[in-house]
């Protein structure tokens, strides 16, 4: 029996804090659409979306189940702050795009990123 290597395999994971937002992170619709576009722009396909609300002036929990991983977001409204963890696999989906939707739609002050490459061989820290 001859035994193959695995099949070559793509994934990037981006882990973000947004520090200094300027949009008001307690709107659940604000945060529902920057999900839903950043998938879109990524070019990803949404396979459900569950969203929660703490409460009247309180954080926003949100993530996108995706045929091709996920995204997520945790605000805290009362320290102007997101954070936010993109997973996606394969080099045809757009993560930086989806990054810069999600930076447009709350307008942070500062981005603190890391990028680390995922998948079979390929778990090298990228940035």
């Amino acid at each position: 029996m001859t035994v193959r290597p695995p099949l070559p395999y793509d994934g990037r994971h981006v882990l973000a804090d947004f520090h200094g937002c300027a949009a008001p992170l307690d709107d659940i619709g604000l945060v529902e659409r920057a999900l839903r576009d950043a998938a879109q722009t990524a070019g990803a396909t949404i396979l459900d979306l569950n969203l929660h609300h703490f409460g009247q002036g309180q954080g926003v929990t949100g993530v996108a189940l995706l045929a091709e991983s996920h995204l997520s977001i945790h605000t805290w409204p009362e320290h102007d702050y997101a954070a936010l963890d993109l997973f996606l696999c394969g080099r045809r989906h757009d993560i930086d795009a989806a990054l810069r939707v999600l930076a447009d739609a709350f307008a942070p002050a500062d981005i603190a990123r890391r990028t680390i490459a995922r998948g079979y061989g390929v778990a090298a820290l990228v940035d």
